[in-house]
């Protein structure tokens, strides 16, 4: 349809209107077809020297029968929701006034997919029989989420390589955290030495980077979480997503958090024990300042640290009583 002009009611005097092919439609007027594709230039020229044109050209024509859309679907559930429980009900009455010829399956659609959604609910199911309300409701308080951040042990080699080539949020924010760390991060984290990774003062970098990079990610596909929460360089992460520590403040602690750990002597290791900590400090205890508990992760998960020796003494105590240990990847 060629939509008539507005506000045009009288031709100017001032153009020939008999000369060319212009005409100002004082009606909205049927498009002839011409064999060719329709082409419009709509045009704005508004206040303040604003100009605008825009060309548009009809889409081709897509044959899609009704019947082969709907052949599948023998009941289709049909969401409706309002602001009051009489809204809701006037909703109802006019979706029944729907023919069965306008399709089950669109309908269906556009209801879920097209509507603002309220917090008085119903569902109907459309069938051949006609509309069914099986479920009504007002909804309260959804669901809250908390992203946690993990600490060191978690890094591997490649982690983020394919998210970098696939999503450019990912890649411009893994870009901006690794220019503000220190030494070749990238480079270990993505080459193939995987005690080098290990190493507290690259490890604990990258999965700051990587994590960072991870959650604006799933920031910029709407994700909103509630709570943040972090372990160890994870704690890091969890304050910077969270607005406690600008990117700048929180690389820089980053940084000079694994140098200094990095500096610690070597021969040391880490290990999580399936145990209590009152079963675990005797054993420290023992071992005459050789060993410490680093965490207590839950009533029966503790992890103890120091010398590689001493550590694995305690270790080994547990591994006798058939308890789960695990040796973490630090260094």
């Amino acid at each position: 349809v060629l939509p008539r002009t507005l506000h045009a009611d009288v031709p100017s005097s001032h153009v020939d209107w008999t000369a060319g092919d212009v005409q100002v439609l004082m009606e909205n007027t049927a498009w002839p077809e011409t064999g060719r594709a329709r082409r419009a230039g709509v045009s704005s020229f508004g206040i303040s020297g604003t100009n605008a044109h825009v060309i548009l050209e009809a889409g081709p024509v897509v044959e899609q029968p009704v019947e082969s859309r709907e052949a599948p679907w023998g009941v289709v559930p049909w969401p409706v929701s309002a602001k009051s429980v009489a809204a809701l009900d006037a909703q109802i009455v006019r979706l029944r006034s729907v023919p069965d010829s306008g399709g089950r399956m669109d309908v269906g659609f556009s209801l879920a997919t097209s509507r603002s959604v309220f917090g008085h609910r119903a569902v109907l199911l459309a069938s051949d029989e006609g509309l069914v309300e099986v479920a009504r409701g007002e909804a309260g308080e959804g669901p809250r989420l908390g992203v946690v951040f993990s600490g060191q042990g978690a890094q591997r080699l490649g982690m983020g390589r394919e998210l970098y080539d696939r999503f450019p949020v990912f890649a411009e924010v893994l870009d901006s955290v690794l220019t503000q760390l220190d030494g070749p991060v990238r480079e270990v984290m993505w080459g193939e030495d995987a005690e080098e990774l290990s190493r507290t003062g690259y490890a604990q970098q990258a999965l700051f980077a990587v994590e960072v990079a991870l959650f604006r990610l799933v920031e910029s596909l709407g994700i909103r979480p509630d709570f943040v929460a972090g372990h160890s360089i994870g704690e890091v992460a969890a304050a910077h997503a969270a607005g406690v520590l600008s990117l700048v403040d929180a690389c820089a602690l980053v940084g000079a958090r694994a140098r200094l750990m990095q500096a610690l002597p070597v021969g040391g290791a880490m290990v999580a024990v399936q145990a209590g900590e009152d079963e675990v400090v005797p054993l420290v205890a023992g071992a005459s300042g050789r060993v410490s508990v680093a965490a207590v992760n839950g009533p029966s998960s503790v992890v103890i640290s120091g010398e590689e020796a001493a550590v694995l003494e305690i270790a080994a105590h547990f591994d006798a009583e058939e308890r789960r240990t695990k040796r973490l990847a630090v260094s």
